[in-house]
């Protein structure tokens, strides 16, 4: 188990780096804990490494790699993926089997919160949304349950309501793996992937960011797509650059026909579906 700093431009493999250690809860040496997430610091010439089994956090600072500093931040296990705030200071990530969010503060160099939320969360690089009561929030939802969580992100003009759970959301059922939103569109749309009822693993459930009490409404993605025989699991939405057009994969076996189908964003009509050969068990995609 390791991470590896790599020459940017030719990908020579500068330095290699183990990640073995102890856990942060009951402090047992654990021999192969893996790396979850890498993103780069947006305030230091620095990577956050997520070390899944462990529960740790690594600030790694790449300045110099002879001389290399990293900053260890105790979190909770198991960390997955995670997100940004929308000032980029804040790294949100899932402690997945903890069942809570680790900020990290990358100015800071520290753990600002370790923030409670329900079953299993799972927020892909979550959302980022201005809520009409809250202020800026992000937005994971969740595998374990159907509960979609809002928390807080701005200490300074919404102190009171920062790394908490402010609101929080039904969605169609546990199995979510993404949520997305951008900032040019009013909608918030959540997949339901691994839910063992089809109907609702085939479509998503789409929130109006400016009436989040009014719930969500369903559509059916995977009947879009037309395809024949197979899960046709509906999973990540991703939007176009110009935030008008939320890419769905419709993900079937390897021996099945799969699609990617385009949405319009305003109207939530199909614009397009993507069919080809090539296309096998599509799932994520990013512009």
């Amino acid at each position: 188990p390791q991470y590896v700093i790599m020459d940017g431009n030719t990908l020579e493999p500068l330095k290699i780096v183990s990640t073995r250690g102890m856990t942060v809860d009951t402090q047992e040496y654990h021999p192969e804990p893996r790396v979850a997430a890498i993103v780069a610091s947006h305030e230091h010439p620095e990577f956050i490494v997520n070390v899944k089994e462990t529960g740790k956090i690594l600030l790694v600072n790449f300045k110099d790699i002879n001389n290399l500093k990293v900053t260890t931040i105790d979190a909770a296990r198991f960390l997955h993926d995670g997100g940004w705030d929308s000032t980029k200071r804040y790294f949100l990530t899932a402690a997945n089997k903890s069942d809570k969010i680790a900020v990290v503060d990358s100015k800071e160099g520290k753990l600002e919160a370790l923030v409670d939320v329900a079953k299993i969360p799972h927020p892909g690089r979550g959302a980022n949304l201005v809520d009409p009561k809250y202020g800026p929030v992000w937005v994971t939802s969740c595998l374990g349950d159907d509960t979609i969580a809002a928390i807080g992100t701005d200490p300074v003009k919404n102190k009171k309501h920062a790394w908490k759970v402010v609101r929080s959301m039904k969605g169609q059922g546990g199995g979510s793996l993404f949520v997305k939103t951008h900032p040019k569109s009013k909608n918030l749309w959540v997949d339901t992937p691994l839910n063992p009822d089809v109907k609702v693993s085939q479509s998503v459930a789409v929130f109006d960011v400016n009436n989040l009490d009014k719930g969500y409404k369903v559509i059916n993605v995977a009947e879009m797509a037309g395809l024949g025989e197979g899960p046709k699991r509906v999973v990540q939405p991703e939007y176009n650059k110009n935030g008008d057009e939320v890419w769905f994969s419709v993900w079937s076996g390897k021996d099945q026909e799969s699609a990617i189908v385009i949405i319009d964003d305003k109207t939530r009509k199909v614009k397009h579906v993507i069919k080809d050969k090539r296309l096998i068990t599509p799932t994520g995609k990013f512009n």
